[in-house]
């Protein structure tokens, strides 16, 4: 159960506390997704090692921007934004990441399944944001949406560049 301050927001406390712990999960998801990224940033080689190198910091640098709306929502509605690295990792619905990934086709590959589950629980994220009446909430998770469902698309495409 989060913990819920007092604010004038005029969202019932129900609804609030039920959006804070929708938004901590995501927190915990976004925060796994920046690492993933980095960590396909720092160890991918073979030929597309530039491009691929630019595009998961890319990818990063997206996660972060998440990772911040997120946060700050979760505390606008009188939350606790549990951003700890140990929440995260306990909490992260994203598949683990390799640590021995190489090639920039293994990379994509496994940035892409984290993507398209981070996708998935964010579009749940709006779906439950929907129907518990706050369309603020909703409306974040719709913009993290578009700007996920832009990633997944950009590092998708590599997959395909063999092709």
């Amino acid at each position: 159960m989060e913990m819920i301050e007092m604010t004038k927001n005029d969202l019932g406390k129900d609804v609030r506390n039920k959006m804070v712990g929708i938004l901590n999960a995501n927190l915990a998801d976004a925060i796994d997704m920046t690492l993933q990224a980095k960590q396909a940033h720092w160890n991918v080689k073979g030929p597309s090692f530039f491009q691929l190198h630019e595009l998961f910091d890319k990818v990063y640098e997206e996660a972060t921007g998440w990772v911040d709306l997120l946060a700050e929502r979760a505390v606008q509605l009188g939350g606790v934004a549990d951003g700890r690295l140990q929440n995260a990792a306990q909490h992260s619905r994203l598949p683990q990441y390799g640590r021995d990934l190489l090639s920039g086709n293994d990379h994509v590959d496994a940035l892409s399944g984290s993507l398209a589950v981070f996708c998935r629980a964010v579009r749940q994220g709006i779906e439950s944001a929907d129907k518990a009446g706050d369309a603020g909430t909703a409306d974040l998770f719709t913009e993290i949406s578009r700007g996920a469902d832009k990633m997944l698309w950009f590092v998708e495409a590599q997959l395909h560049a063999d092709r």
